[in-house]
């Protein structure tokens, strides 16, 4: 099984100390977010997880803490942006966030940390030939400590469109792709970096960029010295070529504030999830109730139909 920490909020950033207690109690509750009344208790023991893979754009806290990971394979999808707090209201200073960046890189490797440029929004300030200085400089000072970038352009979801009209952005037309695409690739072949884009339906293999896997099967496999089968998620988007994972986030909790997050849609919720928090709780941001069904997820060691618990 591979662990996703998390698409749908940032743990490492806000919730690294519930993740941790979960490891030592060595299983998850998580609600489906299609039906809430139908949750899963996700083993989480070693024995159990070929690969976490953490998505943060601030894993500052966890660094402290990752000898708590020995036992774990695991990698991170790290994403720094040049945005300022018009777009990303809550995050640190980007110049302290990319001290992270290095120091994480540092201490796990190079391959293990995953630099995302993601998404690319095009406004009147945040215009092409902006990004393409902006890339220049970043893969100049992140180009020595991750073997990959991952680039996608912004979709224009209905749950965004509000925040994200507000700065006057845009999907960008064919020929901008194309411009920043060449840009970004002779500027990361420039850095040894690889480039690959993120569901993206787009073809863009003229300027060396494939679509990527950020749940990626090769990658765990090489980590973990033996070949990992493991279907494409179908849970994703079409173009999304991430391999199965299992989620233990909840939408409507990430305080970071992002205007173009697509996990979270309300201001109000994530207040009210953020207030229940509990470390100790086996679920995130809740707690299981009346009229749950908690069933047992399969594992590599049981083949059976879940089970119900109560």
């Amino acid at each position: 099984m591979i662990l996703s920490v998390s698409r749908r909020t940032d743990i490492p950033a806000f919730y690294s100390e519930w993740f941790f207690n979960r490891l030592k109690e060595g299983f998850v509750l998580v609600r489906n977010p299609m039906n809430p009344h139908q949750v899963s208790r996700v083993d989480i023991s070693p024995k159990n997880i070929d690969c976490i893979v953490f998505w943060s754009k601030d894993p500052e806290k966890m660094i402290a803490r990752l000898d708590e990971l020995a036992g774990y394979t695991y990698y991170f999808q790290f994403t720094i942006t040049p945005y300022n707090r018009e777009i990303e209201p809550n995050l640190r200073d980007k110049r302290e966030i990319v001290e992270t960046f290095v120091k994480l890189s540092e201490m796990i490797g190079r391959e293990r940390v995953i630099w995302r440029y993601d998404p690319v929004i095009v406004t009147g300030r945040f215009t092409l030939e902006w990004h393409l200085k902006a890339f220049e400089s970043m893969a100049g000072r992140l180009g020595k400590y991750t073997d990959k970038c991952v680039i996608s352009f912004v979709d224009l979801y209905r749950k965004i469109l509000r925040n994200i009209r507000t700065i006057g952005a845009k999907e960008p037309a064919d020929g901008d792709l194309q411009t920043l695409a060449g840009g970004f690739s002779e500027m990361a072949k420039a850095n040894d970096l690889v480039l690959e884009s993120c569901s993206e339906l787009v073809d863009l293999s003229a300027f060396g960029i494939q679509h990527g896997r950020c749940v990626d099967d090769r990658l765990i496999s090489k980590m973990l010295g033996r070949e990992l089968t493991v279907s494409k998620d179908r849970n994703q988007r079409e173009a999304c070529g991430c391999v199965e994972s299992v989620d233990i986030g909840a939408y409507n909790t990430c305080p970071n504030g992002c205007l173009y997050c697509y996990a979270n849609y309300s201001k109000t919720t994530v207040e009210k999830n953020r207030r229940a928090y509990d470390p100790d709780s086996p679920m995130l941001c809740d707690r299981p109730g009346e009229g749950d069904r908690i069933t047992a997820r399969k594992t590599k060691e049981s083949k059976d139909k879940q089970t119900r618990l109560f």
